[in-house]
């Protein structure tokens, strides 16, 4: 079994939130329209960001992913057919760069130090969190946000895959259901390790 690591030095950490934006979970956006908000994503906004607050008042580094949906040529979401299949809730606006809904939700306001728009389940994928990373100095990555085996497992395999030293926050994440959040963690524990929130604060180093 991976060794797991109790301290993080922040100065080369970088907490990586996935995808915690209004049209995700907020009242009235995309997925709180289509009934698609569990009430374990609801929870996390406010377990996430005391460890952003905690690593960035070490030294550490906070980034966001925020999935986006570009628009056509006429103006409508280019969405891929698979999430069509999943989402038809989807409309013209939703998850629109820059916008309301595309925004990082309210508790995470004056956290984030980079942002990448991200059209994929990975953070990774096709945009330039792996430069900033990089030029940043950091090495090891705490990911968290939503979902467990969608975007926060994506994002982790590719980390692993370009030699980060990973963490996923057990607690800091959520899926549809607890069992595809619990089958997610224990096939990412050949990857990363698992903390909770609370033992990840109390392990940063300054």
């Amino acid at each position: 079994m991976k060794q797991e690591h109790t301290m993080s030095d922040a100065r080369s950490t970088a907490l990586i939130v996935i995808d915690l934006q209004n049209d995700f979970l907020a009242p009235g956006g995309a997925y709180d329209r289509g009934g698609a908000v569990s009430a374990e994503a609801r929870a996390l906004p406010p377990r996430v960001a005391p460890v952003a607050r905690a690593l960035k008042a070490a030294g550490g580094f906070v980034a966001a992913s925020q999935f986006t949906l570009w628009p056509d040529a006429a103006g409508e979401p280019m969405i891929s057919p698979h999430l069509r299949r999943l989402r038809p809730f989807l409309r013209r606006g939703d998850f629109a760069a820059g916008g309301p809904g595309h925004a990082c939700v309210a508790e995470l306001d004056g956290l984030v130090d980079v942002a990448v728009w991200k059209v994929a389940y990975s953070a990774f994928f096709n945009t330039q969190l792996d430069w900033v990373l990089r030029r940043a100095g950091i090495e090891h990555v705490a990911i968290c946000g939503i979902v467990t085996n969608g975007g926060v497992a994506s994002t982790a395999r590719d980390a692993h895959m370009r030699d980060y030293h990973v963490t996923v926050l057990a607690d800091g994440c959520a899926a549809p259901t607890p069992a595809l959040h619990n089958a997610a963690l224990a096939d990412l524990r050949s990857v990363a390790d698992l903390r909770a929130c609370e033992d990840f604060i109390a392990g940063i180093v300054r």
